[in-house]
């Protein structure tokens, strides 16, 4: 008998209104770096800012290569930079702001494939999920509670 999997993911939207103060500082720091990422070839900045369980943030943007694909993207570089300096710190809120260099508004944007596995990487090595923050051009958060609800079939581990 064929079976049928289901899996239902939810996002929150919070208008700018109903943020909270960590979640609001957070997008602000993502925001700070967006400028400074390196990107001439695609011209689409994004930056991200991850708080840690120690109350320590770190900050990336994206770093882009002619090379193709060579380059980091924001979440990936913050993630890194954290995890290697941090190894031992949970990482509990990752923020995410893009746009496009030549607008004056933010896009909407989500983790890439590669981003998301990378994300759910540290959420298996510490047993907790990471929420997602990721602001629109309505600036309202999009919040997903972990990886899971932007990555349901993910690859965990090479056992199973």
């Amino acid at each position: 008998m064929t079976k049928k999997i289901e899996i239902k993911v939810s996002l929150q939207v919070f208008p700018k209104s109903e943020w909270i103060a960590e979640d609001g500082d957070l997008i602000t720091k993502a925001e700070q770096v967006l400028d400074n990422a390196h990107a001439p070839y695609s011209n689409f900045l994004v930056g991200a800012a991850l708080l840690l369980e120690n109350g320590e943030t770190f900050v990336a943007n994206n770093q882009e290569n002619v090379s193709f694909p060579v380059g980091v993207c924001a979440e990936r570089a913050v993630l890194s930079y954290a995890m290697g300096n941090r190894p031992n710190v949970r990482p509990v809120k990752l923020a995410i702001v893009a746009k496009r260099r030549q607008d004056a508004q933010l896009a909407t944007v989500t983790p890439c494939g590669l981003c998301r596995q990378t994300i759910n990487e540290y959420e298996v090595k510490f047993g907790h999920p990471i929420e997602i923050l990721m602001l629109n051009p309505a600036q309202e958060i999009l919040k997903a509670s972990g990886i899971d609800q932007l990555l349901p079939f993910r690859f965990n581990d090479l056992n199973s």
